[in-house]
């Protein structure tokens, strides 16, 4: 939590970029002349263009910035006009929220849009926004999200340099079959129960519980990612109340120390997003009451109630996910296990080639790839390995398989470190050890889509080292891949 590895700063510098950008982005709306509820929108807004936007591309982040508008303008504008009319209002936020889940299934581009409309609408909740204050608030989105962009694609372009790692595709199907298709109707079933217990709770404040229960389903595939999800939010709900307690309630929404304690949230929520859940939430929290305090509305009694719009939205959640087309922990791991498996088939087949004096074969590609699958398998065996899994088998199967996969990246990394060495030898060991590592692979996944050469260069064997640091690495390797065999032969055992 504390240790999470930050390559390149990549994470540091992304969270220093984003208290400047929606700082500017708020100095901007206050220099304008601007309302502080318009400033608060105009800041939210920035917020989720930074945070939200993670196309692979910088063009593809520009283009996803500049259509934010188009999706979250007309959702603000009816937010607003049926803020007086609450049956209409509740079955309008519903249909946002089917249409921005769903909209998962076309990507980066697609997830982006979904929360940038429903953030619009929670936003009027949040603000009892009226339509009277239509134009300041959409002066405050377009003025927010040009500053915003101003420092993301002008003047601090991090991933120019840095491009960001790609995350893999959502798991495909078709109908009901495709996760973002079930998980819209999930999260519309958990926010209509989350609005209907939120409501008998608060007629003020009971928006807080769809929030919960939306944001919950947010990066999650499973039913067990979900329940974890939520626990985590309310583990950093309520430390979050704590710290409010100690830290907002005094302050009586003043404004410099308020401000300063802000751009300090906004720099945890960025640099605790990726390591923990939790940790983000506990700053989400705090930086909730500080604006309370702005708007001079703070009270225990208010962060009290918070914690209880929390805690039914995160139940509405884990009812959607039991009784509502339930997306089980072992198809999910099962699906994701399989695709990394075969990412560590292809960096091999390609070192495999380049070795063989394929000079055009690059296997770097390839272990990111794997990288980026590992990352997503250790998300999905989550559940499995949280300390509160009262299951030990599955506990330690779940650890086994991901002590295994590490073992398969890091033999991996090493193999095609050495094929990028074009002085590495060429000998008949690697075809015949290349072989061995395809049929380890085939006797867990099956028919492999591609194979390693037949044939290659024959040389003396040992006669440089590249060619022994390749054999240790596939020696390697397969040795991981068998012993993989028997956790994964009882992988559908791990969950239901």
């Amino acid at each position: 939590m504390f240790m999470a590895p930050d390559p390149g700063l990549f994470r540091l510098r992304v969270s220093l970029r984003a208290v400047l950008g929606i700082g500017f982005a708020v100095a901007l709306s206050e220099l304008a002349g601007l309302s502080l509820s318009a400033s608060i929108t105009g800041g939210l807004a920035a917020l989720l263009a930074l945070f939200t936007v993670g196309d692979t591309t910088v063009r593809g982040q520009a283009l996803t910035t500049a259509l934010l508008p188009v999706a979250g303008l007309p959702v603000l504008a009816l937010a607003t006009a049926l803020h007086g009319m609450p049956p209409l209002r509740d079955a309008t936020w519903l249909a946002v929220i089917f249409c921005g889940v769903y909209a998962r299934r076309w990507g980066p581009r697609g997830h982006a849009l979904g929360i940038f409309a429903f953030m619009m609408f929670f936003t009027t909740q949040f603000l009892h926004a009226v339509p009277g204050q239509l134009p300041q608030l959409y002066a405050a989105v377009a003025l927010s999200l040009a500053a915003s962009s101003g420092v993301r694609f002008g003047a601090w372009c991090i991933e120019r340099r840095t491009p960001p790692p790609a995350a893999p595709a959502p798991l495909d199907g078709r109908g009901l079959a495709r996760p973002a298709t079930r998980q819209a109707f999930q999260a519309t079933a958990a926010c209509a129960f989350a609005l209907s217990a939120g409501q008998a709770l608060s007629h003020d404040r009971w928006y807080w519980a769809v929030g919960t229960a939306w944001w919950i389903f947010v990066n999650t595939a499973s039913r067990g990612e979900t329940l974890i999800r939520g626990f985590r939010r309310v583990v950093g709900t309520v430390t979050g109340i704590v710290a409010g307690l100690l830290i907002a309630v005094p302050l009586h929404g003043a404004p410099l120390p308020t401000a300063a304690l802000v751009a300090v949230c906004v720099f945890g929520i960025f640099y605790t997003a990726a390591p923990s859940y939790s940790w983000m939430m506990f700053f989400v929290t705090v930086m909730a009451g500080l604006l309370y305090g702005l708007l001079g509305v703070l009270h225990p009694g208010l962060l009290g109630l918070r914690l209880a719009e929390t805690g039914v939205g995160a139940l509405g959640a884990a009812l959607a996910v039991a009784l509502i087309l339930p997306i089980t922990t072992h198809t999910v791991t099962d699906r994701w296990v399989e695709r990394a498996l075969h990412a560590v088939h292809g960096c091999t087949a390609t070192a495999a080639r380049r070795l063989a004096g394929d000079a055009h074969a690059d296997p770097a590609p390839r272990a990111a790839e794997l990288e980026a699958l590992l990352g997503r398998v250790r998300m999905a065996l989550a559940p499995l390995v949280h300390p509160l899994n009262p299951v030990r088998a599955r506990k330690a199967r779940a650890r086994q398989i991901l002590a295994l996969l590490d073992d398969c990246a890091r033999e991996v990394r090493g193999l095609a470190a050495v094929a990028a060495d074009p002085d590495a030898s060429h000998d008949a060991r690697l075809t015949a050890a290349c072989r061995r590592v395809e049929t380890a692979m085939e006797s867990l996944v099956g028919a492999v889509p591609e194979r390693a050469p037949l044939t290659a260069h024959h040389g003396a064997p040992g006669h440089h080292p590249g060619a022994e640091q390749a054999l240790a690495h596939l020696h390697g390797l397969e040795r991981a891949l068998v012993a993989l065999a028997t956790p994964l032969r009882g992988s559908r055992l791990m969950g239901a």
